[in-house]
C-alpha cells in the first residue's frame, strides 16, 4: 500500500489535466472539507484509492486535526500494513495475532524500538481505526479483544510521567553562549565556530527559557506580537497564542523585556542580512506566499493577499503554516513577519531548529572543560528550557509565600491552607496557567523537584552514626545531588 497527502496548494503547480482544472479541485476539497495532510491510501499495484481506508482519512480530516497529526495517523496506518504484507495479512484482514505481532515488533524486535508513549499513540490510532471500520459495517467485530472498561488490549500498560529535565543557571548559560553563541568556555570568541546565526540561537532560548512557551509557540511568534514592529514602544511584550498552542487552548504569554531585548539585537544585527539575501526569491514565489498589507496591532489583525483573494486573520489564530508564508513588504522587498528567518528568508521548520540544537550540543561536548558545568549524560530538548521556567517560577512562589520563615512543618502547614483557601496565588495553579496545562494534574509532576529534600534526608537518618564516617544523611544527599544534575 501507498500513502499520499493532500496538498492543495501544490494543484496550481502539478496539476496538468483538461478533465479538470487546479482551481475546481481546490473549490471540491473545500467544500468536502477535505483539509490538507488528510491521508490518501492507494493500491501499491493499481494507485487507485482504497475505499475503505480512504474513508477513514475522510473521518479524520472532519475530525478537525491539524495537517500535522493527519500525517501521522496515515503513516501509523502504513507501518501497520507494510508489518501485515510481510505476515501474508493487511489491514482488513488482520487477526489478533497479527496485532499482537506487530506490537512485538514495534515494542521490542525492530532496529530501534519505540517506547510505551509512541506505542500508546500508534496502538489508539489502531484502535479508532477499527472501530471506524466496524461502525461503518466494513468489518464485522474488531480484529483485537476489549480489555476491562472498552480499554484498548495493545495499548501500554505502562503510564509514563513528564519527562522533566531542567538547566541550572551555569548549564543554561553554557548552551545559550558556548552551544548556540559561538563562545568559548571563558568567554572569548571562538575562532572555529562554523554556525550561520548565533544571534538567532541566543534569542530563540532567551524567550523560551523568558516565556516558558512550547517550540512551536516560541519560534513561530510574528514581529508585531512580540513588539518588535514599527511603532510599538518595545519592552516587555504580551500576547495571545491560540492556534499554535497545544490542542488550540488559547492563554496569554508574558516576554520578559530582557528576552525581548535579545531578539531585538537579533533585528538589529543578523536579521537584516538574511531578509536582504532572500528577498528576491520571495519575490519569486510571491504567489504562494501571503502577502500582508496592513498589521492592526491594536485589534491583534492581519490583512493581506493570498491565493489572488484578500484575507484577514486574527494573529492568534494564525497556525504554523499559515505563519510560515506571511510576508510583509520591508526594506529590501518581501521579508517574514514572523520574528526567526532562516537562509530563505522564511520561518526554520522543526527539522532546522532540530539542527541548531544538535549543532550546539556537538560544541559543548567538545569544548567542556573543568571549567564547564557538568552536561547530563542525554543532549538537551528546546523543551527543557520550558521545564527550567516552571521549575524556577514554582519554586520563587513557593518561597514568595512562605517568607522568611525557618520551619519545614510551618512552611508545609501554610501550603496545606493556601491550596484550598487562596486559590488565586496558589503558586501551582499560577505555573499551571502560566504553561497553559489543560490541568493541574500535570503541574503537579513539578513538586518532586521543589522539595527541600536535603533537609529531609538530615532529619531522617539524624542520629543514626555518629562517628567520623560519612553519615547516610551525607550519602543520600551526595546520591541526591548525583541525580539531580544527571536530569
Amino acid at each position: 500500500m501507498d500513502l499520499a497527502f493532500v496538498q492543495s496548494r501544490l494543484l496550481e503547480r502539478f496539476l496538468d489535466s483538461d478533465v479538470i482544472s487546479a482551481e475546481e479541485v481546490a473549490a471540491l476539497l473545500k467544500r468536502r472539507g477535505v483539509l490538507d495532510g488528510t491521508p490518501v491510501f492507494l493500491d501499491e499495484g493499481t494507485q487507485m484509492p482504497l475505499p475503505p481506508l480512504c474513508e477513514y482519512g475522510r473521518y479524520l480530516s472532519t475530525a478537525l486535526l491539524d495537517e500535522t497529526t493527519l500525517k501521522d495517523y496515515g503513516r501509523a496506518v502504513r507501518r501497520l500494513d507494510d508489518h501485515l504484507a510481510e505476515l501474508g495479512s493487511d489491514v482488513l484482514s488482520a487477526v489478533e495475532s497479527d496485532l499482537v505481532s506487530y506490537r512485538d515488533h514495534r515494542t521490542r524486535w525492530q532496529e530501534k524500538p519505540v517506547g510505551g508513549s509512541a506505542w500508546g499513540k500508534e496502538s489508539f490510532v489502531q484502535d479508532d481505526l477499527y472501530g471506524f471500520l466496524v461502525d461503518r459495517g466494513v468489518l464485522t467485530h474488531r480484529p483485537a479483544r476489549v480489555a476491562a472498561r472498552g480499554r484498548n488490549a495493545l495499548a501500554s500498560r505502562v503510564r509514563s510521567s513528564m519527562d522533566i529535565r531542567h538547566l541550572t543557571f551555569e548549564q543554561y548559560r553554557y548552551f545559550r553562549d558556548v552551544g548556540l553563541g559561538g563562545q568559548l568556555p571563558n568567554s572569548q570568541v571562538n575562532p572555529t565556530f562554523r554556525g550561520w546565526s548565533p544571534l538567532r540561537g541566543r534569542a530563540g532560548s532567551d524567550i523560551a527559557l523568558g516565556s516558558g512557551t512550547r517550540w512551536r509557540e516560541w519560534s513561530t511568534v510574528l514581529l508585531p506580537e512580540i513588539g518588535l514592529w514599527p511603532g510599538m514602544p518595545g519592552g516587555a511584550a504580551e500576547f495571545t497564542v491560540q492556534a499554535c498552542a497545544k490542542y488550540g487552548k488559547d492563554r496569554p504569554v508574558y516576554v520578559p523585556e530582557d528576552a525581548v531585548a535579545s531578539a531585538d539585537l537579533f533585528c538589529l544585527l543578523e536579521r537584516p542580512d538574511i531578509v536582504r539575501r532572500a528577498a528576491r526569491g520571495l519575490e519569486r514565489k510571491a504567489r504562494d506566499l501571503f502577502v500582508v498589507g496592513d498589521v492592526d496591532v491594536a485589534g491583534g489583525r492581519v490583512r493581506g493577499v493570498m491565493d489572488g483573494v484578500v484575507r484577514e486573520f486574527q494573529m492568534s489564530a494564525m497556525d504554523p503554516r499559515l505563519r510560515r508564508i506571511a510576508v510583509y513588504e520591508g526594506e529590501f522587498g518581501l521579508e517574514a513577519l514572523t520574528l526567526f528567518v532562516c537562509r530563505g528568508g522564511l520561518m526554520p521548520g522543526a527539522d532546522a531548529w532540530k539542527g541548531y540544537r544538535h549543532r550546539a550540543w556537538a560544541r559543548m561536548t567538545e569544548l567542556a572543560d573543568e571549567t564547564a558545568p557538568r552536561l547530563p549524560a542525554r543532549r538537551w530538548r528546546w523543551h527543557d528550557l520550558r521545564h527550567s521556567y516552571a521549575l524556577r517560577l514554582l519554586t520563587y512562589l513557593e518561597n514568595l509565600m512562605d517568607g522568611e520563615e525557618p520551619d519545614l512543618q510551618a512552611r508545609r502547614r501554610r501550603h496545606r491552607s493556601y491550596l484550598t483557601g487562596h486559590i488565586r496565588h496558589n503558586p501551582l495553579l499560577i505555573v499551571s496557567r502560566r504553561l497553559g496545562h489543560a490541568s493541574p494534574e500535570t503541574t503537579y509532576q513539578y513538586l518532586q523537584y521543589t522539595d527541600d529534600l536535603i533537609n529531609e534526608f538530615e532529619a531522617a537518618f539524624s542520629g543514626w552514626v555518629r562517628d567520623d564516617e560519612a553519615t547516610y544523611a551525607e550519602i543520600a544527599s551526595h546520591a541526591l545531588s548525583g541525580a539531580n544534575g544527571g536530569r
